[in-house]
């Protein structure tokens, strides 16, 4: 909601978040409490968004946008590009953000299969690390590539993954 500017209902909030309803609207309350969301009512529907008015929400969405952005902003960037089939992080920072222990990651390993554009690829990764502070580094292989047999893509294979577009590719 901070990082795409997304009203939603205090359920829909809930389901993404894959919390409790209870639990979504006690949170909630104690944000719009400090000012950081607003709501407003449409019939029984009651619609929750960032507070553009607060001087909290534009911090908040830089922090959110070096830690958890990368996904949403990749995704939206390339959804543009034609011929990716699928798209995933891995590595350090798929890991941190499956929850693993570990220091912050430095860059951000990006798998795309498919046969996009190679230059329309990178230049995407150009824009998202301008936004988050990070060099994203991807790697562009066919499906067929990415199914044979060698050491680095075993690694990707049995590693940590979190997908960006379509499904998450194993074999």
């Amino acid at each position: 909601m901070l990082l795409t500017g997304d009203e939603l209902s205090l359920t829909d909030l809930a389901e993404r978040a894959g919390l409790a309803y209870s639990t979504a609207h006690r949170e909630v309350a104690r944000l719009i409490d400090a000012g950081i969301l607003s709501e407003r009512h449409v019939g029984r529907t009651r619609l929750i968004r960032a507070n553009a008015e607060s001087p909290l929400v534009e911090p908040l969405r830089e922090i959110l946008t070096v830690v958890t952005g990368p996904v949403v902003i990749l995704a939206e960037e390339l959804a543009r590009i034609d011929g990716i089939v699928a798209a995933f992080l891995y590595g350090s920072f798929a890991a941190r953000l499956l929850g693993d222990a570990g220091p912050a990651p430095h860059d951000i390993d990006l798998m795309v299969l498919g046969e996009p554009d190679v230059d329309a690829v990178y230049e995407a990764c150009t824009r998202v690390e301008a936004a988050v502070h990070r060099p994203v580094t991807p790697t562009i292989l066919t499906p067929e590539e990415f199914a044979a047999s060698s050491g680095f893509l075993d690694t990707v294979r049995s590693g940590p993954a979190v997908a960006v577009i379509g499904g998450l590719p194993r074999h």
